[in-house]
């Protein structure tokens, strides 16, 4: 007997803000760890050799980090890039439909409504992109299913607390949960999920 997939069955896909939004630096949104991932080429696993199983292959140093920011255009970060899903998700949730997703489950920047991860105001600007995506896709009958944070810190709370090792880091995104919550329940219908387990190595 052939089996079937049950009635009401969503069919979508599924992606990571860091993964795909781009735009690191654009409509408010601060800087996130996942910005000062680098690009793991043939060349740099030749020269560095084995890397520790425990930590990110792409993970940077203090040092590498700030060498970054004084000269990005020595490294290759492709998370600041993504597939600049901000400026061309109507192009992509269009193409969603095409491929008859009924359901995308997505992630929300954390940075991009809180640039600095403790701020008390959410970044306005943040949420008007993430409604704008909300609306196009129920303009195709596709249901958002919302993770709220997935992988990417803030960077002010790596550098200032150490991450989650901090008590501090881990009280700013559970007050912030509830007014991120509070907006999306008030002006979208979104199915979401709670805060997402953060790596250990950040």
């Amino acid at each position: 007997m052939a089996k079937t997939f049950p009635e009401g069955f969503l069919w979508g896909g599924s992606t990571a803000a860091n993964q795909i939004e781009g735009a690191w630096n654009e409509g408010g949104r601060g800087p996130a760890t996942s910005d000062f991932a680098r690009l793991i080429t043939k060349q740099i696993r030749d020269t560095e050799g084995t890397f520790d199983v425990h930590v990110p292959h792409n993970a940077a140093s203090k040092e590498m980090v700030e060498d970054m920011k004084a000269h990005p255009e020595n490294w290759e970060l492709p998370k600041r890039r993504g597939i600049d899903f901000y400026h061309t998700y109507k192009d992509d949730i269009k193409l969603f439909a095409e491929m008859g997703f009924k359901v995308f489950r997505m992630s929300i920047s954390w940075s991009r409504i809180f640039p600095n991860g403790d701020d008390a105001i959410p970044n306005e600007e943040g949420l008007k992109f993430y409604d704008a995506v909300f609306d196009e896709l129920h303009k195709y009958g596709i249901e958002p299913l919302v993770t709220l944070s997935h992988f990417d810190t803030p960077l002010h709370l790596a550098e200032e607390y150490g991450g989650f090792r901090s008590r501090h880091t881990g009280h700013p995104p559970l007050q912030g949960q509830s007014q991120v919550l509070a907006h999306l329940q008030r002006d979208q219908q979104c199915a979401v999920q709670p805060l997402y387990q953060q790596r250990r190595h950040l």
